[in-house]
């Protein structure tokens, strides 16, 4: 089961996990590409699913999804759109056969407050209704990109 680990003594507060992720799951591509398309009015603002949060201390704290193992998204999923993949252990709400309708049950049911309602159309997609955005794991990709933006390796995947 894959998950990601996050190293607060190495967190510097940088954002560039955040920035990194956006890029990954913005239309453009790249960070500042989608910036100024969603500036122009061409797409909407891209949305991270990773959030760098103050610990409280003084200390960056990035904020992204557990993919836990009894996962209270998943069972608080009236329309069942969240599952966790068997096999990888990744909790995701895209790419299943039950779309999700927007009705945040999930939102609510995190412990960590990590999914994120989205109206963006573009964001969306074919769906009619709002959907909840969360980290995906970047199935696109060999490592996510949050991982990959760290310059301090603060965040790392584990394979339990």
């Amino acid at each position: 089961m894959k998950r990601l680990s996050v190293s607060l003594e190495r967190c510097t507060g940088c954002q560039r996990c955040e920035i990194g992720c956006m890029a990954e799951h913005s239309a453009a591509g790249d960070y500042y590409g989608a910036q100024m398309a969603a500036a122009q009015g061409l797409a909407p603002a891209p949305i991270a699913r990773i959030l760098v949060e103050s610990a409280g201390d003084g200390r960056a704290m990035p904020n992204v999804c557990r993919h836990c193992t009894e996962a209270l998204c998943v069972s608080a999923c009236m329309s069942g759109a969240m599952q966790k993949d068997p096999e990888t252990g990744i909790v995701t709400n895209m790419g299943h056969e039950q779309p999700c309708v927007g009705c945040w049950m999930c939102v609510m049911a995190c412990p960590y407050g990590v999914i994120t309602p989205s109206f963006d159309v573009a964001e969306i997609g074919a769906n009619p209704f709002a959907q909840a955005i969360k980290c995906d794991f970047c199935p696109l990709r060999d490592t996510p990109a949050c991982v990959e933006a760290c310059p301090n390796q603060a965040i790392e995947v584990l394979d339990d």
